[in-house]
């Protein structure tokens, strides 16, 4: 055997373009672990635990089936690679394309030879030729498109129900009724996951209680399990968020599919024969499969159009660390940060609504640094990976994009977070309310972040309207005065 299958920690799957059509005893199978790697961040526990234990469970799995299967533990990705080449009689070394662009530019300077990767529905080349010859290009432009070459939810060459977007039924308020939410499976911890808790260096978070799927068949499982109990009630209130519940009916699937473990075209290929089979409104799985083939595979896809520069990204000028109420290094009186911050301890994660309204806003209208905020979140979530992070922070959430991701930043007051969630009614600060010791702090900071960007904004036409009422505040001096003692506060733990 002298050529080796190099798999990467998010491609466990053994459809993988380098390894699909591979057999035991044709070639060698090569995992490498990094310490580096595990030290370069404060990961989460639950993070760090579901990347290395999904490895080590595709390891086992390829093992069962007969492979001969190196898994090295080395200082870098390098040096596991240059050990395992000195180690055996190796003449090639074949990896899929990885997801990252540090990444393959490692591996094209190692001389491995590269397959075309096979885990999204659109491939970025495909996508830089789409996008050439356009002025600009929108998601909901890239959405369509997905869906009319791939053939999801069409009926012929219209999509199904006669439109392409049902947001509008799919933002309702936070229900008052005291209901319950989906349940998932939660997988019991073997031997493989107990040695890797063993093994991990120091970390934060709760500790693993399964619910992160570590192999396929785990990862099948919960796909069956939010197909048959959590679809149908997902769309409505997607754009909701409660304090007692860190889900509500969403998927919870980004890991999986981050990880290799499911393929986007599978997955929403059950969210449409759900609806075909009279088992989920077309509201919900419109909405998810925008979320699968729409969102997810764009910002996949801009990530490696724009990279590298997009990782340097900071036209606002922003530079303050990522607060310590984020951390958990202090304690917050924010009702919202503190429960959003609960869900990501306990379990590695918030929805996407949590993230960019409340974690991303807070964190544009105070100026944090958008690369210590991307770094923060790539570490603390479950599903997190740099090409995840890097749009859906630098641009959709911090507008340090200039309006590369999104034609305006997502500001807002306490306005939209009472309305979407049970937040407000019991915090100490009044979302209605701009200055004074009980003004809520994004409300402020909504209106002074107006106020020290208008240059920057000036020429945004989508920003007339709110800066517009900016000027006409009567009491901007005072608002500013309290923003500047607000932001003291936050990035002192004393908020």
């Amino acid at each position: 055997m002298t050529t080796t299958v190099w798999v990467l920690g998010d491609q466990l799957n053994r459809s993988i373009s380098s390894l699909a059509d591979r057999q035991p005893g044709d070639c060698r199978v090569l995992f490498v672990e990094s310490t580096s790697k595990i030290e370069s961040k404060r990961w989460h526990v639950q993070r760090l635990h579901l990347v290395l234990s999904a490895m080590e469970h595709f390891a086992a799995e390829l093992r069962a089936e007969g492979f001969d299967v190196d898994y090295r533990r080395a200082t870098t990705l390098s040096q596991g690679l240059m050990a395992h080449v000195d180690a055996f009689d190796v003449e090639t070394v074949v990896a899929m394309e990885p997801m990252s662009y540090d990444g393959r530019a490692m591996l094209e300077r190692h001389g491995v030879q590269l397959t075309r990767n096979n885990q999204f529905t659109c491939h970025y080349d495909d996508f830089a030729s789409w996008t050439e010859g356009r002025k600009s290009f929108k998601m909901e432009d890239f959405y369509r498109w997905q869906r009319t070459r791939l053939d999801v939810f069409m009926d012929g060459k219209t999509p199904v129900g006669g439109k392409w977007n049902y947001d509008h039924d799919n933002r309702e308020r936070p229900p008052k009724d005291g209901r319950s939410w989906p349940e998932f499976t939660a997988f019991e911890l073997d031997d493989i996951d107990r040695a890797v808790l063993d093994r991990m260096p120091g970390t934060w978070g709760r500790e693993p209680q399964g619910w992160w799927p570590v192999t396929r068949s785990q990862a099948l499982q919960r796909l069956d399990e939010f197909v048959e109990r959590a679809l149908d009630p997902f769309g409505p209130h997607e754009d909701a968020m409660l304090g007692e519940e860190w889900k509500l009916a969403h998927s919870t699937l980004s890991a999986s599919l981050n990880l290799g473990l499911l393929h986007p075209q599978e997955v929403v290929d059950r969210a449409e024969a759900a609806f075909h089979d009279g088992a989920a409104a077309i509201n919900s799985v419109e909405g998810f499969i925008r979320q699968v083939i729409g969102w997810r595979e764009y910002v996949w896809c801009v990530y490696w159009l724009w990279m590298p520069e997009y990782r340097t990204k900071n036209g606002l000028g922003a530079d303050k660390p990522v607060p310590p109420a984020f951390t958990g290094e202090a304690s917050t009186e924010l009702a919202c940060v503190a429960g959003t911050v609960s869900h990501v301890h306990d379990y590695g994660y918030a929805h996407h609504i949590e993230r960019l309204m409340v974690l991303g806003n807070l964190a544009l209208t105070a100026g944090v640094d958008p690369l210590a905020m991307t770094n923060w979140m790539w570490a603390s979530f479950v599903d997190g990976a740099e090409w995840v992070m890097l749009p859906n922070v630098v641009g959709m959430a911090m507008h340090a994009d200039g309006g590369m991701m999104a034609t305006k930043p997502y500001a807002s007051g306490g306005a939209y977070i009472n309305k979407m969630s049970n937040y407000c009614k019991g915090c100490r600060f009044d979302p209605k309310k701009r200055t004074g010791d009980d003004a809520c702090p994004y409300t402020t900071l909504y209106w002074d972040f107006l106020a020290r960007n208008e240059d920057a904004f000036r020429s945004n036409h989508r920003m007339g309207q709110q800066l517009a009422g900016m000027r006409r505040l009567a009491n901007l001096e005072e608002v500013r005065e309290r923003a500047a003692d607000v932001r003291s506060k936050l990035f002192a733990g004393e908020l």
